[in-house]
């Protein structure tokens, strides 16, 4: 993309109060020092230019800092390789403005007509491990946080999750804690790099994953989840391991189905959707990925 930069105000700002401007959110995050800012804002009031020019000008800073503190500016937070602890699977974090991530936003938009316009909850499926479906659902959930949606991401593969480990997150407690009654919705954490998303990992591996998401109790901590967001995203685990993901989908209501490019069937694909629908879920859609 090509660089844009603001105007920052009076250099009192750029230093002290004015936290939301170019040059006080550089010094935020350290891109530049308070002395460095002051080379800057000679050379700003010298030549007329803009605060991110004049630092660019002076070899401080890249078009790609210029960038994430604009996307910081209007609510769009993303990061940069090397910044961070979370998974490099994380497209939607790393690369917003790539090809693959405005597939991901299609998707999104696709997905507020025809689902979210009346219901919270969407369930993310595929017919086998290492079909791409928990990093498709952490990216998705990643678009719909940038959208402003306050978005819940539920890892509901108590068998092998991975969200825990693709988001860093440490949390030893998560949802088959709750559903055993054995922790409360506290277990929810936030994605601090993100302002609207939070992540309810799996938690403790349990010998029952089928029987413990069958239970009234996970229907009643998923309406409880819709009453306190905007959007929750099931990753759930592959039909191929059991029934679980029935069990999910039945009381969620609407199934995104994941397919993996040159490796899932056909014919599994229209076995689970009939299958989904004696649940009576919802097959919503079905996207092919290829991460």
């Amino acid at each position: 993309m090509n660089s844009s930069v603001l105007s920052t105000p009076a250099p009192q700002q750029a230093s002290g109060r004015g936290d939301s401007s170019i040059g006080g959110l550089l010094l935020e995050s350290g891109k530049i020092s308070p002395e460095n800012a002051e080379r800057v804002l000679r050379m700003q009031k010298e030549l007329g230019i803009r605060f991110g020019e004049a630092a660019q000008r002076l070899g401080l800073i890249t078009e790609a800092d210029i960038q994430q503190v604009l996307a910081r500016q209007f609510d769009y937070p993303y990061l940069q390789k090397g910044e961070s602890n979370y998974s490099p699977l994380l497209v939607a974090a790393y690369e917003p403005f790539s090809a693959q991530v405005e597939t991901l936003r299609a998707v999104r938009s696709q997905l507020m007509l025809r689902w979210f316009a009346s219901h919270k909850s969407l369930a993310i499926a595929g017919i086998n491990s290492g079909d791409g479906v928990s990093t498709f659902a952490a990216n998705l959930a990643i678009v719909f946080s940038q959208l402003g949606e306050n978005t819940l991401l539920v890892d509901a593969n108590l068998r092998t999750p991975s969200q825990h480990a693709t988001f860093n997150s440490g949390a030893r407690q998560g949802l088959s804690d709750a559903l055993a009654g054995r922790a409360g919705l506290d277990v929810i954490t936030r994605i601090p790099a993100f302002l609207s998303l939070s992540l309810l990992a799996a938690g403790t591996l349990p010998p029952n994953p089928q029987e413990l998401l069958s239970r009234a109790s996970f229907r009643n901590m998923s309406t409880e989840l819709e009453a306190q967001h905007d959007i929750v995203l099931y990753d759930v685990p592959p039909f191929s391991v059991g029934a679980d993901a029935l069990a999910i989908a039945s009381r969620v209501g609407g199934v995104l189905l994941v397919a993996r490019k040159n490796h899932t069937l056909v014919a599994d694909i229209n076995a689970m959707t009939e299958q989904l629908s004696h649940s009576g879920a919802k097959v919503v859609g079905a996207v092919m990925v290829d991460f």
